[in-house]
């Protein structure tokens, strides 16, 4: 039988990006499998949105071959494949309506639609909508309209959203960022408890800093300049030489507890 962490999530083979004359990503070649929880770093303009993008299915590479759940990008009807894949990002928050309910922001996921018209949900669809915003912290705010939420509060609904479907892949693009101490914190915490569940899906969270990097992640891949840097198991990627040589700076990283955190 079929070990089922041995299923692979995600193959990237030469994916390049060119705008105009310039590349801007790649050549990429990258592999997820089942399981797997990874982070994705790099300094500022590194190409980590454009490859969050590629695996968001929202762009295509220049050339390369993506294939992502087992269905090669191109060959495959996109909005069927999205449907498997949650994703928590700012871009995509910016289109969820103020005036929305909070438990309407996550149930619409469901049918991968933002803003509920007429759609008709059924049990199973609510409780699990319920049990996902009870996971993050926010059940109590399901009655309450989405933009009555404070930043930390709407990244634990997005990302409660984002799993509404039960992907097979979950995406999170600095799922912390703009957080205070409390608000970061909390979050780690509750996503890292998620993620200890065998059927939670394999996952990718990029992030500028390691200390947002949440307990549990079994993978990182650097990238500089649009290419790989480093790659591979956390504890042999998120080193001071790996982080110096890629942020140009002495870097001294420590870690305590499964997370990590740098100093110059």
């Amino acid at each position: 039988m079929e070990n089922p962490n041995d299923l692979t999530v995600l193959a990237m083979q030469g994916v390049t990006v060119t705008r105009g004359q310039r590349r801007i990503l790649g050549p990429l070649d990258f592999q997820i499998r089942s399981g797997e929880r990874w982070v994705i770093l790099g300094p500022n303009g590194a190409g980590k949105s454009t490859l969050l993008n590629i695996l968001a299915t929202r762009i295509f590479p220049t050339s390369g071959t993506v294939r992502i759940l087992d269905q090669e990008m191109g060959k495959v009807d996109l909005f069927e494949l999205r449907t498997r894949i949650g994703i928590c990002a700012s871009l995509l928050a910016e289109d969820i309506p103020d005036d929305e309910l909070v438990r309407d922001v996550v149930l619409t996921a469901a049918y991968a639609v933002l803003g509920r018209w007429n759609e008709v949900y059924d049990l199973w669809d609510e409780s699990r909508a319920v049990a996902l915003l009870t996971t993050f912290g926010v059940r109590d705010m399901a009655e309450r309209r989405y933009y009555t939420l404070s930043d930390g509060e709407k990244k634990r609904v997005q990302i409660a959203r984002a799993l509404m479907a039960d992907p097979e892949l979950l995406l999170l693009d600095e799922p912390t960022a703009g957080l205070d101490l409390g608000g970061r914190e909390d979050l780690l915490r509750r996503f890292a408890e998620f993620s200890t569940d065998p059927l939670a899906p394999a996952s990718i969270v990029v992030t500028h800093h390691i200390e947002e990097i949440p307990v549990g992640t079994t993978h990182a891949l650097i990238i500089k300049d649009g290419a790989i840097a480093v790659s591979g198991p956390i504890a042999d990627v998120i080193t001071s030489e790996h982080m110096s040589a890629v942020f140009g700076i002495n870097i001294s990283v420590t870690t305590d507890k499964g997370r990590f955190f740098a100093r110059s």
